[in-house]
């Protein structure tokens, strides 16, 4: 896979069982490009580790006087630098390519696992995790995965050194043989404490960025409330945190690159020092003793890829942690499905709450508990919480269906609908019936004032259609954004349309229009709107009460107002006491009307 290939027609079935399961599947799904990059790691490597060797023959062609080996030497050397410059010109080309094509990956595979779980997503890991995955996350799992073809390049070829050495001279060979498989495991006993340091600092950066996102998210509530500045206090105490927990951790990468210096160079002083007593009896050459020296100086600069996987791999390996954890959440149902073609028609039913919504009929569901209305939403839109509580829809479950069809049947207005930034028309550039035209929604949504506002609020825009709106609609107000979303939603026109709470931050008197607007253009829809708002439930063909997860009852507004106290409870908002006054004064009617 090459760079312009990218995205990758499918990135694969990654195993998310684990962050180190996780990053050998993304090294196997790479195997060309890793052996690309060994291959010329190797060519480099070698190469720059065959120059003392090539400087050793040469002075040592000196001291004999020999013309022809110093001839030789210079083309040996002049070889070994072509192949220098050309392994690390490549080598430098694949590893850029694995870091950029393993990223890709995983950003694929992110995008697809976004797509299917939706808004379920946030609803299981926090935004601020979800971003960090994103961001910098996909970066230190590219930096690993491509790392190790090099390190394995390096490590092949202090192997064939020290081989080489022992056989070229024996006596400073085996020092040096010994000597670096010394230096290379040397740091190991650090390595779990910089692991923890850096695993730590991770954790503190990503609590930072979530609280960052959701500040951002909320500046407009913040300043509302005047609580922008004790925001911006807890924002700057968890930077300190990461800034310390940062400054702890570098401390220990700087003492284990501290000892990769030192050692290497107490290497040197013992091969210089144990070289130049062999030289003096006479059982090396000068040559000899100057190759090995130089093999030693020049080995420290492979030895530095063993710092370098295990500086990666500390930091890829929470990274990687955090990007199985995304990607091993699954919907509870099959994206595949195992019918396809047309959504079915017919009625909707939820077999865990009895709750049943007619086909072609607006249906109001009143939910005391707003996290189990969230849930029940959810479930309608085909993610249900754990298998076997599919929904029906037509008498088919929606699991049974591919995720595309499933998502054409039926859509699901969240209570926090999100608005991408862009123009209006670009906003209402979603899949739709075509049945409905867009300011037919927008009308049917009340949002004459949103648009006027948009207008003007634009520097060139005469259409209000090519006003432009800022990201997640920031500008406007809550009620504004939730009208906004509403058309878009209304404009879709999916065969089954779930609204949760779309209008609780709108007005009473627009609240009314709008839903007389949502029931004539839904006319012959199937809706179900989850609301406690009166003006929506006097609008409804039918009223299904939900209660500790089962219908509890179904009638008309006005019916189970008069009749039903949990229902008036949840609607009317009225106490306990009151509750009882209105039960206590319907008995008495009821004698009375008796006598």
């Amino acid at each position: 896979m090459q760079i312009q290939d990218l995205p990758y027609p499918d990135p694969g079935v990654p195993d998310a069982r684990s962050g180190p399961r996780f990053l050998w599947w993304l090294f196997r799904n790479q195997l060309g490009g890793q052996l690309k990059s060994l291959a010329w790691g190797l060519l480099h490597f070698t190469s720059v580790s065959a120059l003392p060797f090539c400087v050793g023959f040469a002075v040592q062609a000196v001291v004999d006087r020999s013309g022809t080996r110093l001839a030789l030497a210079g083309g040996l050397l002049a070889l070994a630098c072509a192949g220098n410059a050309i392994g690390d010109t490549f080598l430098h080309r694949t590893a850029i390519t694995n870091w950029i094509t393993a990223a890709a990956r995983v950003q694929q595979l992110l995008a697809r696992k976004a797509s299917s779980l939706g808004s379920a997503l946030t609803r299981r890991v926090s935004a601020g995790e979800v971003v960090a995955v994103s961001t910098g996350d996909i970066e230190k799992i590219g930096w690993f995965v491509e790392a190790v073809s090099r390190f394995t390049a390096a490590a092949l070829t202090i192997v064939i050194v020290c081989v080489g050495l022992v056989v070229y001279q024996p006596a400073l060979g085996v020092v040096v043989a010994v000597g670096l498989p010394v230096l290379a495991v040397a740091v190991l006993p650090l390595l779990p404490r910089a692991t923890r340091r850096a695993d730590f600092q991770r954790e503190k950066a990503g609590r930072a960025t979530e609280l960052a996102s959701d500040t951002v998210a909320g500046l407009r509530v913040l300043r509302g409330i005047g609580g922008e500045d004790l925001f911006l206090d807890r924002y700057r105490r968890a930077s300190q945190e990461v800034r310390h927990a940062a400054v702890r951790s570098a401390r220990m990468w700087s003492l284990i690159s501290a000892i990769q210096v030192l050692l290497p160079g107490l290497l040197l002083i013992a091969v210089v020092w144990h070289g130049v007593g062999l030289a003096r009896e006479g059982r090396i050459e000068i040559g000899e003793l100057v190759t090995a020296y130089s093999s030693v100086m020049i080995l420290t600069y492979p030895l530095r890829h063993f710092e370098e996987i295990a500086m990666a791999y500390s930091f890829s390996r929470p990274s990687a942690r955090r990007a199985a954890r995304v990607l091993s959440l699954e919907r509870a149902t099959s994206a595949e499905g195992s019918l396809s073609g047309e959504p079915p028609a017919g009625d909707l039913y939820d077999p865990a709450t009895g709750l049943l919504a007619p086909s072609g009929r607006l249906t109001a569901v009143v939910c005391g508990d707003p996290d189990a209305a969230g849930a029940l939403a959810e479930r309608l839109g085909g993610h249900p919480a754990e298998e076997g509580t599919s929904v029906l829809m037509g008498g088919v479950p929606l699991d049974e269906l591919p995720l595309s069809v499933a998502r054409t049947a039926v859509l699901v207005q969240d209570k926090d609908p999100v608005l991408l930034s862009g123009t209006l028309r670009e906003l209402l550039d979603v899949p739709a019936s075509g049945d409905v035209d867009p300011r037919d929604a927008l009308a049917a949504a009340q949002c004459e004032d949103v648009l006027a506002a948009l207008v003007q609020g634009s520097l060139d825009a005469r259409d209000p259609m090519d006003a432009r709106i800022t990201e997640r609609g920031r500008s406007l107000s809550g009620g504004q954004r939730q009208r906004l979303a509403l058309a878009r939603s209304l404009f879709t026109d999916p065969e089954v349309l779930v609204l949760d709470e779309p209008t609780s931050a709108v007005d009473s008197h627009t609240e009314a229009r709008i839903a007389d607007g949502i029931r004539d253009l839904r006319s012959g829809r199937t809706t179900v709107v989850f609301t406690s708002s009166p003006l929506l439930l006097d609008h409804a063909d039918r009223v299904v009460l939900v209660h500790e997860g089962e219908v509890a009852a179904v009638g008309v507004h006005r019916e189970l107002v008069r009749t039903e106290p949990r229902y008036r409870a949840v609607v009317t908002r009225e106490t306990d006491e009151e509750a009882d006054e209105a039960a206590l004064k319907g008995v008495l009617e009821e004698i009375e009307e008796t006598a």
